[in-house]
């Protein structure tokens, strides 16, 4: 199948760090991209500072094909926007890799040439069909390997209890949003609103500290956070113990946020109803805690993987996290903190299907809290393998930051202390100290 191109699908930041890997090793990459321009998704989070510094996020991949072409690297010690890492680097690095990466092109199926998944019979020796549908209509490339970079940006998880959308919640879509907002926009939408904020890992800090300061200058906005665990416990992070210092920082922030009245905290809640009043909404928990009604309900409970198109080709997939099954115990976030995850490459993400590999953020399914690093490393591992030099893909080129806590919604769902993940929801109350119990 050597003949045959890798089809990269997704040109975000491990996408495109997969593509570098290929050309550096002389491999032909097509980087199939459904958005308009590298790194789409990012651009939709353009408002959004990273934790990470400059000289985390440039692969060395692909820093090796951009400097011949005269990019200079960002001051390494500064921490961007997402609008600047897209501008900044994922730009001019599609830019590099030319006509290899075509936009507007979306992936809506991959399958073994001529086999549903169901058929064993020359599995090993047929290359891949990727089905591509483009304004012009649809297509089929032929592959010798394909590696799913597509993210998970693209499906939020919803804000009922359940993992499923609450009873009402599509109905008062118009009142719900699922992004951290954009105040530079947005502010008139939300200033001088009451606001609902689902969820607790950073994106929730991101915009509880936004609306926060957005309360500040407007008299009468004021922040109710809803945490589906039983109490506020270490939902801040590491602090100062974290080795991402943005990161940490963003957690004292919230604190203070939190600390200085315009936040609300409701613990032990997993919204059952979403009803409408007029213009505003009443969220119901599964237990019929009923609040007072909200203008606006942002919803930052994490993301999910689109595995639809992945149908016809054999996934080795974890039940849980659905996330590859040899990676899954590394980075569930019932058992760890993603200090606790190692590096992994080819030997982890490997898949049944031969030549099928998920990197990026789209390989840790459910688990939260990925970093460019990991993703990076993954593309090296997993181009090594395509290539054959499975020494080098079973090499570790990477040491992670250790992180502080940083779980998901997952691990802080059951207190250790006891308290229950079905909890009846406590009345509204105002976080007053550190790491308050409400």
């Amino acid at each position: 199948m050597n003949g045959y191109p890798v089809v990269v699908v997704g040109a975000g930041p491990s996408g495109l760090a997969a593509a570098a890997e290929l050309v550096g090793r002389g491999l032909e990459p097509v980087v199939l991209e459904a958005g308009g321009q590298a790194g789409a998704a990012v651009a939709q989070w353009h408002h959004v500072r990273l934790f990470s510094r400059w000289s985390e996020l440039v692969a060395p991949a692909a820093r090796r094909l951009l400097e011949p072409t005269g990019w200079v690297a960002p001051a390494g010690d500064g921490y961007p926007t997402g609008a600047q890492w897209a501008a900044e680097y994922l730009v001019p690095l599609a830019e590099a890799l030319g006509d290899r990466v075509r936009f507007g092109a979306r992936v809506v199926g991959v399958a073994r040439r001529g086999r549903d998944r169901v058929v064993d019979a020359g599995r090993d020796s047929e290359p891949l069909t990727v089905h591509v549908r483009t304004a012009e209509g649809e297509e089929r490339i032929t592959a010798r390997a394909v590696v799913d970079a597509s993210g998970t940006w693209a499906v939020p998880n919803p804000l009922g209890g359940d993992g499923l959308p609450a009873v009402g919640e599509r109905a008062a879509s118009d009142r719900i949003s699922y992004r951290v907002p954009n105040l530079a926009v947005d502010a008139d939408r939300y200033a001088g609103r009451r606001i609902a904020v689902a969820g607790s890992g950073h994106s929730a800090l991101t915009a509880l500290v936004a609306l926060a300061d957005l309360a500040e200058r407007h008299p009468g906005t004021h922040i109710v956070w809803l945490l589906r665990r039983g109490a506020v416990g270490n939902v801040f992070g590491g602090g100062e113990a974290d080795q991402l210092p943005a990161r940490g920082a963003l957690g004292l922030r919230a604190r203070a946020a939190a600390k200085a009245g315009h936040v609300s905290v409701v613990t032990g809640f997993r919204t059952a109803l979403v009803e409408r009043d007029g213009e505003r909404v009443v969220l119901e928990s599964q237990d019929g805690h009923r609040l007072d009604a909200v203008d606006e309900v942002v919803v930052l409970t994490g993301f999910r993987p689109d595995l639809s198109w992945l149908s016809e080709v054999r996934l080795d997939l974890d039940p849980v996290l659905q996330a590859p099954t040899a990676l899954a115990p590394l980075i569930d976030p019932n058992a760890h903190s993603c200090g606790t995850v190692y590096p992994h490459g080819a030997n982890e993400l490997r898949h049944p299907e031969q030549g099928v590999f998920l990197v990026g953020m789209k390989s840790y399914g459910r688990a939260p809290t990925f970093l460019a690093l990991t993703g990076y490393e993954q593309a090296r591992s997993v181009v090594a393998e395509i290539a054959g030099d499975h020494v080098a893909a079973s090499r570790v080129e990477l040491t992670l930051p250790e992180t502080g806590v940083c779980g998901g919604s997952g691990v802080f769902d059951t207190e250790p202390s006891g308290g229950g993940c079905c909890a009846p929801a406590v009345s509204e109350l105002t976080l007053s100290a550190p790491g308050a119990r409400c």
